[in-house]
């Protein structure tokens, strides 16, 4: 183990998630597993996630809290997402890339770029009457692509933003780190839940100003500014009236 984390190279699977699923029992807290291909990636709600062999991150990190109730998993959402901004902003500032400063997370946890997507992550919870027994974090980043031949919408690579290859193993260090970091910081008595709550807020996409989404619920577009994101994820946004709409996970959608 070094740096908190074990760390499992595999040439190729189906997804990093369904392996680690299949291997949790017998792996320690902080386990990685990373693929060189992962051949059947998905995101929120069952999305696909495009990956070129060798040339991303495909990655899922094993976690055990101890701490957090069912009812509080919307905090492994916050500490995955801000951990891999952080280490996404970091990447960037080392090339020097102006793009740094929009570096934020797209509710509930994308990871953008200006208003393109560097990292999808899914996190899957197994609960255990009011706790957690495992998280299971599938994190995808584009590192060194330089094309995407699938339909989505608005892809970017690090790679695409800095003009420089990076070291593959050396993204998924730095992330897991950080992800370590956090759970040390908050899954324990006494933590700061608000300060966590504070560092998401302050790097969400689109925090400022008003927006374009479409509400999945009244199937309606509507111009909103985010109010808030409460502890349980659900996104509450205020329409130009004064008026609130609260929304849970794909109730929504932001339009690009």
């Amino acid at each position: 183990m070094a740096n908190g984390f074990t760390h499992i190279r595999l040439a190729s699977v189906a997804s990093t998630n369904a392996e680690m699923k299949s291997q949790a029992s017998q792996l320690a807290t902080n386990a990685v597993i990373s693929a060189v291909e992962q051949t059947a990636g998905r995101g929120q709600r069952g999305n696909t996630w495009e990956a070129s062999p060798e040339e991303n991150v495909t990655m899922s990190m094993l976690l055990r809290p101890r701490h957090f109730k069912a009812s509080e998993q919307f905090y492994i959402s916050q500490i995955v997402a801000v951990a891999v901004a952080d280490a996404v902003r970091g990447l960037l500032l080392r090339a020097s890339c102006q793009d740094v400063e929009d570096v934020g997370v797209k509710w509930p946890n994308d990871v953008y770029v200006g208003d393109r997507k560097i990292c999808g992550i899914l996190i899957e919870n197994s609960l255990s009457g009011h706790g957690i027994q495992h998280s299971i974090a599938g994190i995808g980043v584009n590192v060194n692509q330089r094309e995407f031949l699938s339909d989505a919408p608005n892809p970017v690579s690090l790679y695409q933003l800095t003009g420089m290859c990076w070291a593959v193993e050396e993204v998924i260090e730095l992330i897991a780190d950080g992800i370590v970091r956090l759970m040390d910081l908050y899954d324990r008595e006494g933590a700061d839940m608000e300060q966590l709550q504070r560092e998401y807020g302050g790097i969400l996409w689109r925090r400022e100003g008003f927006h374009p989404y479409i509400d999945n619920i009244a199937g309606e577009a509507i111009s909103a500014a985010i109010d808030r994101v409460a502890p349980d994820g659900m996104l509450t946004l205020r329409l130009a009236d004064g008026s609130q709409r609260t929304y849970a996970f794909k109730e929504v959608a932001a339009v690009i």
